[in-house]
């Protein structure tokens, strides 16, 4: 059974793989890159929005050295700086994403290394890090949670935190482009694979043909305990009322009756 495990965990991230990968150049040129790479370079920079930023600052994080798992294109990874975080490492599997991260780093006057890897499959010198952040979209993409929460564990020194600011599971319950948005379309429970079709354009757009990708709905219950397997301690779980996804999403806020749509939570080792 764990070899069947294995082999299914390999196929889907090697899909994924190819599908970010042919994504990547979507990102890397045109105004918005443009705007990336010179604020790159400015002090203080940081494309955290007010309820990570804030989550960030309440810990001691000066002079820590940390790592991003599912960096993209390293811009959050190089945010850590203006919090006074060594940003040391950044994981990915899409070694087009990494050369873009490259070049945020040079702009930026940081020297972070990037990393080509599939997280269930780290290298030996992987290393260990005072801080370990995972942020929207990482989650979703993995085909086996609880080892994943492994394999974050052992990037963790001892008494490190991990950070993770992600979309909340309830929200997968529902389809904006649904004729009917506000009723639930997808089981809480169902962990099936759901297939990604098309580049990966983060606005909704049409990026063009890609190889498909694979998505993965995880309950909370499912993070959580794969945290606490994992030997982490979850010192904070907070739902937040706001999206940190698709701009799509956004119709879910400010209702009468409000459901959950992204959570922080912060571990230690």
């Amino acid at each position: 059974m764990a070899i069947e495990k294995d082999t299914r965990t390999r196929h889907f991230t090697a899909a994924n793989k190819q599908t970010w990968d042919v994504s990547a150049h979507l990102h890397g040129s045109g105004d918005g890159w443009e705007t990336l790479l010179a604020d790159a370079a400015k002090p203080g920079f940081s494309v955290f929005d007010p309820c990570i930023t804030q989550t960030l600052a309440s810990l001691d994080l000066s002079g820590r050295r940390a790592v991003q798992v599912g960096c993209n294109n390293g811009r959050e990874l190089l945010s850590l700086a203006a919090f006074g975080v060594i940003p040391a490492l950044g994981i990915d599997q899409s070694p087009a994403f990494l050369a873009q991260g490259a070049q945020l780093a040079q702009a930026s006057g940081l020297a972070p290394r990037f990393m080509e890897a599939d997280i269930y499959n780290l290298p030996d010198d992987a290393g260990q890090f005072d801080l370990v952040l995972i942020t929207i979209g990482v989650l979703g993409w993995m085909p086996d949670i609880a080892r994943f929460f492994e394999c974050v564990a052992s990037l963790m020194a001892p008494d490190a935190k991990l950070v993770i600011y992600e979309t909340h599971p309830f929200l997968e319950m529902f389809d904006p482009a649904s004729p009917t948005p506000y009723q639930p379309s997808d089981s809480y429970f169902d962990t099936t694979a759901y297939p990604v079709e098309g580049a990966i354009t983060y606005d909704g757009s049409d990026g063009g043909a890609a190889p498909t990708g694979y998505w993965f709905s995880h309950t909370m219950g499912a993070i959580v305990t794969g945290c606490v397997a994992a030997g982490l301690t979850v010192e904070t779980l907070t739902d937040h009322p706001h999206s940190n996804r698709e701009v799509e999403f956004d119709i879910y806020a400010n209702q009468p009756a409000q459901i959950p749509m992204s959570f922080t939570l912060v571990a230690r080792a």
